[in-house]
């Protein structure tokens, strides 16, 4: 048996990956087998081999390309922009793994900016049941009036129940055999549903009621209205946060004691001395940008909440 993990990446986030799966072979299990694949479209060859020599005995690193063809639907319009502020593609790259994996009916997908702090093999254990895949609550919004609004009143759905999909446990064989790229591309066809959080809003609708809730320790996220949690299991720096950009981030020490081991150190410490105040206050309003989506969603005749009441989105 093989413990399948699965990254998202394009080329410049290179180096965040390197630290998280540096941080994942730490803690893998001697005994156990894992397969990291990158999911890309543009990785260097370089940045292949930097990932590469990160592997271990146990811990195979390898790459797959995504077919330009197969993504072709989901294209560069506002309705699909990350975070409100710009398109990639490769957030929604995590949504094909089950068709892309036919020989694996369970999988692991993480963002790239995260830390893996304990054996990942223990969340591939995790029964999933029915349940379409197993995730976190989302704590980092749960602060945010506007955000939780938003998921209230557009999305029609419980806010302590709207999971965050940097961290994913698929039940890649109910995928499949239920279609969920079929009905995900069916909706994105007909609706363009203006979201705030593209992948991770689609997941929350259609997953509805067959989302099994995980341990947050899987998925902590720096928060400042929140204690830290005292044993992460995986730490995901999530919004705009991150600890390559901004001093004294909740959980910075768990990034920095894996970056250390990588060779992108300096150049991490450097980006990180170089981010001036002005991109810090920028990256702050980002959030404030995002947020203000609310308000024109929430009386787009077809978001999700109005949708909803017409036809069943969720399988």
């Amino acid at each position: 048996m093989t413990v399948p993990i699965f990254y998202s990446i394009s080329d410049d986030f290179t180096k965040y990956a390197a630290v998280s799966l540096n941080s994942l072979v730490k803690h893998a299990n001697p005994a156990t087998d894992y397969t990291v694949y990158f999911l890309n479209q543009d990785l260097s060859d370089e940045h292949q081999n930097d990932l590469h020599n990160l592997s271990s005995k146990n811990v195979h690193v390898k790459f797959a390309h995504i077919d330009d063809k197969l993504v072709k639907p989901i294209q560069n319009r506002k309705e699909n922009f990350l975070r409100a502020d710009f398109f990639t593609m490769s957030i929604f790259y995590r949504l094909f793994i089950p068709e892309l994996f036919p020989q694996y009916d369970k999988a692991i997908y993480i963002d790239s900016d995260t830390i893996v702090n304990d054996n990942i093999a223990k969340l591939y254990n995790i029964d999933l049941g029915n349940n379409l895949f197993g995730a976190c609550t989302d704590s980092s919004i749960q602060y945010v009036a506007k955000m939780v609004k938003y998921i209230k009143d557009v999305l029609a759905l419980d806010p302590k129940k709207y999971i965050n999909s940097g961290m994913l446990v698929m039940n890649a064989k109910a995928f499949r055999n239920e279609h969920f790229i079929d009905h995900f591309m069916d909706l994105l066809e007909r609706y363009h549903f203006d979201c705030i959080a593209p992948d991770q809003d689609y997941l929350n609708e259609i997953g509805e009621g067959r989302i099994l809730h995980l341990d947050p320790r899987w998925d902590a996220m720096p928060n400042e209205n929140t204690e830290p949690i005292a044993d992460p299991g995986l730490i995901h720096y999530n919004l705009f946060f991150k600890p390559w950009h901004f001093k004294g981030v909740q959980y910075e020490e768990y990034f920095w004691t894996s970056a250390k081991e990588t060779k992108f150190y300096s150049e991490l410490q450097s980006e990180l001395d170089n981010y001036t105040d002005d991109e810090r206050a920028v990256d702050r309003q980002k959030l404030d940008y995002m947020l203000s989506k609310e308000d024109k969603t929430e009386n787009d005749p077809n978001n999700w909440a109005r949708v909803k009441e017409r036809e069943a989105v969720k399988l």
